[in-house]
């Protein structure tokens, strides 16, 4: 029996970025728009393949800072798609990464250089190869991972309003909420901090201004965060 390595099962290995933003008022994808064969002109994940010097998550943090200009982003491991035929170029096995930012702290200008474009999630072109595949497993495990902790603040400013916040969970879980038992449920938790502070656009009397209190979220004996809505 041959214990060695055979050169002829070498194939390539890639890693796709599935990067989610949140605008105020709904859940967006960004994506990028291919510039090479095959596919070129179609609408693509971020991706690249792995070097020899890296770890998966190395190369998931080097493409995820190439295109938003943002290093410590929450990104999470998703899934390996390994179809035998996934690329008409080469044998290649894809990791896919989904990632969560601050839409108002990315680099507009790197996007715009790397022709790429924020869509609501409603209104996503269809993707290349397996891509779909891949966002279809990134919007679930999204929205199974804000019910059980609270990555979903990594989408919002430092300072959101109530509203903000309801909105946001609506944009995942892709449901209206109602008003008086979300802020219930939230409020219960007892993980934010309520500021002096108002967000004047919204109406004339203004709506308060909190923010996520992470060392409190820590402190708790239990660390439980279970949003059922």
């Amino acid at each position: 029996m041959n214990r060695g390595y055979n050169p002829a099962d070498k194939v390539f290995l890639a890693v796709d970025c599935i990067i989610f933003g949140f605008d105020n008022e709904d859940l967006k994808v960004l994506l990028i728009k291919r510039d090479f064969e095959p596919e070129k002109g179609k609408w693509s994940l971020m991706g690249g393949f792995l070097k020899k010097d890296e770890t998966l998550n190395d190369a998931a943090s080097r493409i995820l800072f190439k295109l938003t200009g943002m290093h410590n982003i929450y990104m999470e491991q998703l899934y390996s798609f390994s179809e035998v035929n996934r690329d008409p170029v080469a044998r290649t096995i894809s990791t896919s990464y989904y990632a969560i930012i601050n839409i108002e702290k990315h680099n507009e200008e790197l996007i715009a250089n790397y022709g790429a474009k924020w869509f609501s999630l409603a209104k996503a072109p269809h993707l290349i190869f397996d891509h779909d595949e891949m966002l279809g497993k990134a919007i679930r495990r999204l929205r199974r991972r804000t019910s059980i902790s609270p990555i979903g603040f990594e989408l919002l400013p430092e300072k959101f309003t109530m509203r903000q916040l309801q909105k946001l969970y609506e944009a995942i879980l892709d449901k209206e909420l109602d008003k008086r038992n979300f802020i219930n449920k939230i409020n219960s938790m007892d993980i934010l901090i309520k500021l002096k502070e108002k967000d004047m656009s919204s109406s004339t009397k203004g709506s308060y201004l909190y923010m996520f209190d992470q060392e409190k979220y820590d402190d708790k004996q239990t660390n439980n965060f279970y949003l059922k809505l």
